[in-house]
């Protein structure tokens, strides 16, 4: 299939996990993971009409994403990996979208951008659903207490949570975890599922999905 068909399935695929869910058409949007890929894989894509885009890495979104935003001014871009403080400023000048909040350092970096910047900028906190040490994400036991740190201390709101589950675990424990949390900290939107379960995530709520491989093919 070309690029075009392959997103034009995982946006069906979309809609009939949300219709097996109960859900209203739309509830569920698709972020389209663009990273590793260069300027010239993502132009077929954004041409099918996708607009909202996931990168990993601050540096490499800077290399070709001001050139395609300048083509395609609604771009949405979501920064889906890991945030550096010193990433800060760079990241908040970039992406309309912070996934990846874990840590009170980077709450209050971002926090301190989005001031200077003056800029609007949504912003998630990530959970580590698994409590996997390579990987980022506050943990779910901190997750309430967290929030609450960013909203009544730190001052920035919060929209949503994200996670990543374990490779080799079943998704949905922890996509039901995801959303019991968002539900204690009164949260509307939760970003989970991928490649290999968008549909199981839309099953347990997600608001959105970041699929990668399914649209670009493999890395």
């Amino acid at each position: 299939m070309s690029v075009e068909e392959r997103l034009n399935d995982v946006l069906s695929r979309i809609r009939s996990a949300e219709a097996s869910a109960n859900r209203v058409t739309g509830s569920v949007s698709l972020v389209a993971v663009s990273k590793t890929f260069d300027a010239e894989a993502i132009r077929p894509v954004i041409g099918a009409g996708q607009r909202v885009f996931g990168e990993n890495r601050v540096q490499e979104a800077q290399g070709k994403w001001p050139q395609l935003r300048a083509e395609t001014p609604d771009i949405q871009l979501h920064l889906i990996g890991p945030l550096q403080s010193n990433k800060a400023a760079d990241a908040v000048a970039l992406f309309d979208v912070i996934e990846t909040i874990d840590r009170e350092k980077i709450a209050r970096a971002v926090a301190a951008e989005i001031v200077r910047q003056n800029k609007s900028v949504r912003l998630y906190v990530q959970v580590n659903t698994g409590l996997e040490p390579q990987k980022a994400g506050i943990a779910p036991d901190e997750t309430v207490a967290f929030v609450a740190l960013c909203r009544e201390t730190i001052g920035i709101a919060i929209e949503g949570l994200m996670c990543i589950p374990p490779a080799d675990e079943n998704p949905g424990p922890h996509f039901a975890l995801l959303a019991k949390l968002a539900k204690r900290c009164g949260l509307a939107k939760l970003s989970m599922g991928m490649s290999g379960d968008f549909e199981a995530a839309a099953q347990f709520g997600a608001t959105s999905v970041r699929v990668g491989s399914a649209i670009f093919g493999t890395r």
